[in-house]
């Protein structure tokens, strides 16, 4: 009887909290309220903005309050006050917009917004903020989402000035809402109140007072200042003109030496992008930016402004400094000095081409369409690795036999001949050295010739030199004089050598069989490099060494150093740096650092770390690497095999080297890598690669065939695809990441127990054993169910009271702008109730007021920006359990 009793109670308490939820919509699952959030169009549920995970860490959903934008080129502002009373930190951003409504969205932080109530018109008399607003974060068209390097924070709340958020979204064709749909389109916040080590802040350089005349060709916008704060560190960057802008460039300039921090197309989307070298800012550098225009089309002078018939040249640094002593805002706007603009890097007057399905629309532009197509096109003298080229091999080359032995290294001189140097006759096996001592000098030199100078059209030997002289050669380099620079691990030296084919050493550094790791000795150096302009020396040391020694062109010891690492907390040393390329364009050397499967590149004059490219496809390892100047710098690398661990397929990669992008990769056809041991390309672009272990040198050469374009186009789109997906998942559930499979191998794993396996019988002897014991056993189950459910009632009962008494508890925040507790987080953490609607640059409108009678008219939006034209449904919710105790993990560095 007391069952029953309990049983009827339980019922009634469930009917009870189930009829009220059908009453209010409130009662309806979080996870569906979630996921009808996904369609930023969608304005038809309530929805609660506020989401607090546990006691430290939340989320903040801003979204525009069902717009119907009368007009096109409508701007909307609204505004959110910062959801604590004390400092938090906002560690990622998560935008919820499509281009097929929005044009582009800013968000602002400031202390006094315009209005703090509903939303309001910000592209006309009102503008974003009453005080100075400071940009946090901007989206154009389906751009991906910024994200901030770990422990690192945009600090707001407390004393910052940072008490509201406000969100402007520019609605660039209105035909879209021909249909009368609201739009709510906004993004998500991932905040702590976890004081995070470092601080982001945003350095906006901007030019005031460029004029742009009509037809003429190229008019540069100059933008210079002396830096005067503590260090900061940019990590991305973001550039911004109307349809007149052809290309934006960003640096810092120290000693005289031009780093780029980001270049970009304006034409493409104006987010924010990593910056393409990883360095720190210091007191006394300079921060220079360039804006390229064009004036063709146009019959009236262009001058900055607001308006889309006005141009903008604006170049933002995304940055963070230590906590001590950061700074959350900069601005630069004064011209650059001719002077120093003379020694601009030239990338920075080229435009980047941009294909047309990327160029973004700017439909209230009236310049002719014919000024957009002609922005696309680069400079003639620029060489552009073609969208569909592919490095494919030359069978027939060369077309003579070359005799050579283990190929350690490869270079080219002034004529664009191939010089290959080889071992003859010695092999390099596992006896050869014993801690990192030869044990074979016994052998005597290599009696062969070592230095085989080539014809790269048909591998004709035009000149042969460097018997008797080396022992187990590795690295060969020419200088400008083409004179050869070789290493010999054997020997543990350096030579400089006449290429006259008289071997005459011009200069020879370390002992011979003598390692050593001080100034005037080796540890079996591997490679060379010379700067071509100050004629420097640069040695790789190597085996047992790890270390990068630079020398006078005199043989004079200047200076060494280690490996670089943009992790504060984490600096791996060289693992064998095998291979050097210097870039002269941009006073860099670049290291191959073999075992750790990276390449690292330096400031040549100072050693001071630049960047790191490290990819997966490298399998660990990157045995050597070439550079060539040809579209804005590209990266040669050919990888090995690794000592442990599983190989990635032997093939050479072509990167760009600004976004570290593997382009292309490739491997003969009739052949395979075996030991591919080093790399040159020449001007024309093809490709030589040396394999140690086939006694080989193989060429290659741009191929745009279709098939080769269509394999390449679609194993990017592949890739491209399966990384969102790993991404989804990585927000939805920590699913562990499994190694990528190859469908082929797949099927044929699949295939092989169906060929193997004998037939079974429908049911096997040991199924019909477990039936018989389990009916025998039937009898004694029921008394066991009994029990069970006797114990079980009780509590289900307390279980439905609680769960009643939480849907209870959410009426209490049905209106539009509620706190929301997720299931993880802590009850007694809430941080408050936001009431009604949570409503709402730089303010150009009062900075350009002071300039030359500018009007306010247009200014107090912050520009006008453009887009591409590439469409992407994926929404970017994450899930309802993701915590937020510190930032996401630093995108890798590859």
């Amino acid at each position: 009887m007391g069952v029953l009793g309990c049983g009827v109670l339980v019922f009634a308490l469930f009917f009870q909290c189930h009829s009220r939820s059908v009453q209010n919509p409130v009662f309806r699952s979080k996870r569906f309220q979630d996921r009808s959030w996904s369609d930023p169009n969608d304005c038809s549920r309530t929805r609660q903005p506020f989401v607090l995970s546990n006691p430290y860490n939340f989320s903040l959903d801003i979204r525009i309050p069902g717009v119907i934008p009368a007009e096109s080129d409508s701007y909307y502002c609204m505004a959110v006050p910062v959801p604590t009373s004390w400092e938090a930190y906002i560690v990622d951003f998560v935008p919820h917009a499509s281009m097929d409504t929005a044009h582009h969205m800013i968000l602002y932080g400031c202390k006094t917004p315009y209005a703090t109530q509903g939303y309001w018109d910000c592209g006309k008399e009102l503008g974003t903020c009453r005080d100075q607003a400071k940009i946090m974060y901007a989206w154009a068209r389906n751009a991906p989402p910024t994200k901030l390097p770990k422990d690192v924070g945009f600090k707001v709340g407390g004393d910052t000035r940072i008490n509201y958020f406000v969100l402007q979204i520019h609605y660039g064709d209105a035909t879209h809402f021909r249909d009368h749909h609201r739009d709510c389109s906004g993004l998500t916040l991932r905040m702590t109140s976890k004081p995070q080590p470092f601080i982001a802040g945003m350095y906006l350089m901007m030019s005031v007072d460029t004029v742009i005349p009509p037809g003429k060709k190229v008019t540069n916008a100059d933008i210079a200042c002396t830096y005067t704060s503590s260090p900061m560190y940019p990590f991305a960057f973001r550039t911004h003109t109307h349809s007149l802008g052809k290309v934006v460039s960003g640096y810092r300039v120290r000693n005289g030496q031009w780093t780029q921090i980001g270049r970009q197309s304006p034409l493409l989307p104006q987010a924010f992008y990593p910056v393409a070298n990883t360095i720190d800012v210091r007191n006394g550098d300079i921060l220079a930016a360039r804006c390229v225009f064009t004036g063709e089309g146009r019959t009236t002078n262009t001058q900055i402004g607001g308006t889309s018939n006005d141009e903008m040249c604006n170049f933002y640094i995304m940055y963070y400094m230590d906590n001590s002593h950061a700074v959350p805002y900069m601005n630069c706007g004064d011209d650059g000095s001719s002077e120093l603009f003379r020694n601009i890097p030239s990338e920075a007057n080229i435009p980047i081409p941009v294909s047309p399905d990327h160029m973004m629309s700017m439909k209230h532009e009236s310049a002719p369409q014919k000024d957009v197509v002609e922005l696309q096109e680069p400079k003639r003298e620029e060489e552009v690795l073609d969208q569909g080229a592919h490095l494919v091999e030359v069978s027939d080359w060369p077309e003579a036999d070359l005799q050579l032995g283990q190929v350690s290294g490869l270079a080219l001189n002034s004529k664009g001949d191939l010089i290959i140097f080889h071992r003859g006759d010695h092999v390099w096996g596992i006896n050869s050295f014993i801690n990192g001592i030869y044990q074979q000098k016994d052998l005597g030199p290599i009696q062969q010739s070592t230095i085989m100078v080539v014809d790269p059209a048909k591998g004709k030997v035009l000149k042969a030199s460097g018997r008797n002289m080396f022992y187990m050669p590795h690295g060969i380099t020419t200088d400008k004089d083409d004179n050869y620079w070789l290493t010999d691990v054997a020997l543990h030296q350096v030579f400089k050598l006449s290429s006259d084919g008289q071997d005459r050493q011009l200069l020879v550094l370390g002992e011979a069989f003598e390692p050593g790791s001080d100034k005037k000795h080796f540890c079996q150096p591997t490679d060379v490099a010379v700067d071509p302009v100050t004629g420097n020396v640069y040695v790789s040391d190597g085996y047992c060494n790890s270390r990068i020694l630079k020398f006078s062109p005199e043989g004079k010891y200047i200076s060494h150093w280690g490996a670089g690492s943009s992790d504060r907390k984490r600096r791996v040393p060289f693992w064998i740096p095998h291979s050097l390329a210097f870039l002269p364009d941009k006073r860099e050397l670049c290291v191959a650092d073999r075992d750790n499967g990276r390449i690292q590149c330096f400031m040549a004059d100072t050693g001071e770390f630049v960047k790191e490219i490290k990819k997966d496809q490298f399998g660990g390892e990157v045995f050597a690497i070439a550079y060539s100047p040809a579209q804005g710098g590209l990266m040669y690398a050919v990888n090995g095999e690794p000592p442990y661990g599983q190989a990635a397929p032997l093939q050479g990669f072509v990167i760009n080297y600004s976004t570290k992008e593997i382009l292309d990769s490739f491997s003969p056809d009739t052949q395979e890598f075996k030991l591919p041991h080093d790399i040159v390309v020449t001007a024309d672009g093809s490709v030589f690669v040396g394999d140690a272990a086939s006694d080989s040198v193989i060429k290659f050469v741009l191929s745009t065939k279709a098939e080769h374009r269509s394999v390449k186009k679609g194993g990017i789109e592949v890739q491209e695809i399966e990384e969102t997906e790993t991404f989804v998942q990585a927000n939805l559930k920590p699913f562990p990441k499994l190694p990528p499979q190859h469908p082929v191998a797949t099927v044929q794993k699949m295939q092989e127990p169906s060929q193997k396996q004998p037939p079974q019988p429908l049911t096997a002897p040991e199924e019909k054993k477990t039936l018989k014991s389990v009916a025998s056993q039937s009898a004694q189950g029921v008394s066991t169910v009994i029990i069970t459910t006797l114990l079980l009632v009780p509590l289900v009962l307390v279980i439905a009271i609680g769960v009643c008494i939480r849907w209870k508890r959410g009426r209490m925040y049905s209106d539009d702008c509620q706190v929301k507790l997720e299931p993880s987080g802590s009850a007694g953490g809430i941080l408050g109730k936001i009431r009604g609607k949570a409503a709402g640059s730089l303010n150009l409108g009062n900075f350009f007021a002071t300039h030359k009678g500018y009007t306010r008219h247009g200014f107090d939006r912050l520009s006008t920006e453009g887009s591409d034209l590439e469409k992407d449904d994926e929404d970017g919710t994450d899930s309802e359990n993701e915590e937020y105790t510190a930032p996401p993990a630093p995108m890798s560095s590859s």
